[in-house]
């Protein structure tokens, strides 16, 4: 499977792996021309694009835009897609999560077939539209300010987690009410020493590592891991350098995530052109990338580059980047990894999140833990269904845990007491939902790295 970013321009590369073409490609988005927010434009491509999933209808077992989009069909009057209000087309694009599930592993007619079709890109393009012309949902925007809410949070962390855990019921209810966040929802939660406090001295690389002296990784550690997970920043530093490897601490900003859901382009753009700014001297230095989620590495890899397809520093960032159990295998399969891992007890169980199968590079996490010895190791490869705020949104969590359910059954029927994931916040999101299929009390939640740490017994990690 090819793992490598795409060329700017003038489309993303061939995507060898899943997919129904050969070489599925995708085109610049082109944010930057007035046309693209055409709203009579869009909608006249929703149609002809609509039409075409009607008549081929395999991607009905994804998320929640399809079955809407053909039930919409089925029970118009003429039983196609012109008895369909446009209007109606709002709440196709308003289920969509910009997963990529559809494009990378179901459609037969992406680009360069003829039809060339992108739906999760067009879904982008309306919502870009939809924002321009109407602004933006204001409580999913401030939300997505991560590293602004990180840092407010940060000197009154326990008071934050205190008042959004789903315990406190009043204030739960407070907040749901208010701000439309449902109250059953488990929330992320904040630290008073972020991954970049924990980091301020990164651990030394181990000389008897296998990569001693050949490998230096710079740890863009993600608004998540910063703020939220810091451990998962901390393990990846010490299981990189348990390996040999230099590494160093990097995070100039959130990679725009939040930003690129709401439609809101230019920001994301923005953000791109400062990091890939940060990182390039490093880069031309010769040190590689790691990014901690997998939403992050999908957009440094992918949808920068096709932000910015001129931008030289954003497309050698984008071959720099690796997610970190990527780096991992990589690292084992150049030079074998240290020794010293033990068996996990009770077994772990893996999602494979949808913005990892996006980056089609395989399971690479699953594949990382199977290297820890005399430990099951399962691996479920469904959509958790969170989708950025869809898991946490009163108006959306209905939506999040239908489309989830179907992983939190796989989950629970493993039995295992770890459940990792590449996205943490479905990791989370599926946790809880494992509970109530089971009955019992969540599993163990984490990061993969997590894990792979915690099997070497890295005490600091």
């Amino acid at each position: 499977m090819s793992d490598k970013a795409p060329p700017t321009a003038p489309a993303s590369p061939a995507i060898k792996g899943e997919g129904s073409l050969d070489a599925p490609m995708r085109h610049p988005i082109e944010w930057r021309d007035p046309s693209y927010y055409d709203m009579a434009a869009i909608e006249k491509e929703m149609e002809r694009v609509f039409d075409i999933c009607h008549g081929c209808r395999r991607c009905f077992n994804l998320c929640d835009s399809f079955p809407k989009l053909f039930d919409m069909i089925d029970e118009s009057p003429t039983g196609e897609l012109d008895g369909v209000p446009t209007e109606k087309y709002a709440e196709v694009a308003d289920a969509c999560t910009l997963c990529d599930m559809c494009f990378l592993t179901k459609c037969p007619y992406v680009p360069p077939h003829e039809f060339n079709l992108d739906f999760p890109h067009l879904i982008l393009r309306y919502r870009a539209a939809k924002r321009k012309q109407d602004g933006g949902d204001f409580v999913r925007e401030q939300l997505g300010e991560t590293d602004r809410n990180g840092k407010l949070a940060k000197p009154v962390a326990g008071l934050a987690n205190w008042a959004t855990a789903r315990e406190n019921t009043p204030l739960r209810g407070l907040l749901e009410a208010i701000a439309g966040i449902d109250a059953e929802a488990e929330l992320p939660k904040y630290y008073s020493k972020t991954a970049k406090d924990r980091l301020k001295t990164m651990p030394a690389a181990d000389p008897a590592g296998p990569a001693f002296g050949q490998r230096k990784v710079l740890i863009y550690a993600t608004c998540f891991s910063n703020y939220n997970d810091p451990q998962t920043a901390v393990a990846a530093a010490h299981v990189l350098a348990k390996q040999g490897v230099e590494t160093q601490f990097l995070y100039p900003e959130c990679c725009g995530m939040p930003q690129l859901e709401s439609g809101d382009l230019a920001d994301v753009a923005g953000r791109a052109g400062r990091v890939a700014k940060v990182f390039a001297p490093y880069i031309a230095d010769g040190w590689e990338v790691v990014a901690l989620t997998a939403s992050c590495g999908l957009m440094m890899k992918f949808e920068w580059p096709l932000l910015l397809p001129e931008n030289e520093a954003v497309k050698a960032l984008a071959g720099a980047t690796k997610d970190i159990s990527q780096y991992v295998m990589g690292l084992s399969k150049a030079f074998g990894l240290a020794p010293g891992l033990s068996p996990i007890p009770g077994g772990v169980t893996v999602h494979h999140a949808c913005h990892a199968r996006a980056q089609n590079m395989g399971a690479q996490s699953a594949q990382m833990l199977k290297l820890i010895p005399d430990t099951r190791i399962e691996l479920v490869e469904r959509c958790s269904g969170h989708g950025g705020t869809f898991g946490v949104m009163k108006e959306t969590r209905p939506m999040a845990l239908k489309v989830g359910k179907p992983a939190a059954r796989l989950a629970a029927k493993t039995g295992t007491e770890e459940l990792c994931s590449d996205c943490p916040l479905a990791c989370t999101h599926l946790g809880q939902m494992v509970a109530a299929e089971t009955g019992e009390a969540a599993p163990h939640t984490g990061h993969p790295i997590e894990v792979l740490a915690r099997s070497y017994g890295l005490t600091g990690a």
